[in-house]
């Protein structure tokens, strides 16, 4: 199998980032100039569809890091804990954005930034795993074993992710189920959860080929040290 120049990898790095930041605009623009404005909230509706389409990130980069963090465990290599953390520091942006454009929606929708309501505390939960993780990571300098604690502690963190989809179902809340939406408001919707979750695989994939390199250049830089050790003794 021939390997591709860096030349033809880095063009296409760059056609497909190009192609998903039109994605994201034409998204963009459609929540704009095509959605219809709600009748009861008017514009401030417009934010749910940013809200969803990162919650929805949020959610799959748990996913992603707990299921790379099982791979890792049962194949030991460290390329699936570059998946990992790469997912995870995604899914921890996606998070928070969560968090913010959700207290903005619902400071107009129930008069206030926050309140202990079940899928809203659920989600302070899942940003609170993604913190955690990323603690545990920066206190353990050996790669193996820090990718086996954060593998083990990433997979039990996925169990939060079915309990934030079916909080609004299973417990009492404000925060609706599945608001019913116009034909135009659903193609919006649809159009920007894909677009952010093609923004979300672009990212991670980049992030994750930084941490290889990051780690391949720490090995040689130790090869090297210790070679200039064992010559020097």
């Amino acid at each position: 199998m021939k390997s591709l120049s860096p030349d033809r990898i880095s063009m296409g790095t760059l056609a497909t980032g190009a192609l998903i930041t039109c994605l994201v605009f034409a998204s963009m623009w459609m929540i704009f100039f095509v959605a219809p404005t709600e009748a009861t909230m008017g514009d401030v509706q417009r934010i749910v569809y940013i809200h969803v389409a990162v919650a929805w990130c949020g959610l799959a980069g748990c996913l992603a890091m707990g299921c790379c963090g099982a791979m890792f465990l049962v194949r030991r290599r460290l390329e699936w804990d570059f998946w990992s953390q790469a997912s995870g520091e995604i899914g921890w942006i996606c998070s928070t954005l969560t968090l913010i454009t959700g207290s903005a929606w619902a400071h107009e929708a129930w008069g206030t930034w926050w309140t202990w309501e079940p899928r809203l505390t659920l989600s302070l939960v899942l940003w609170i795993i993604y913190a955690g993780l990323f603690l545990v990571r920066s206190s353990i300098e050996d790669p193996y074993r820090r990718a086996r604690i954060v593998g083990v502690l990433a997979v039990v963190g996925m169990s939060d992710v079915p309990l934030v989809l079916m909080a609004t179902r299973w417990f009492r809340g404000v925060h609706p189920i599945t608001p019913e939406m116009e034909p135009r408001m659903r193609l919006v919707l649809w159009a920007s959860v894909i677009s952010f979750t093609a923004l979300f695989a672009y990212l991670a994939v980049l992030r994750r080929r930084q941490l290889e390199v990051s780690e391949r250049t720490a090995q040689l830089e130790i090869a090297a040290w210790s070679a200039s050790a064992s010559s020097q003794s």
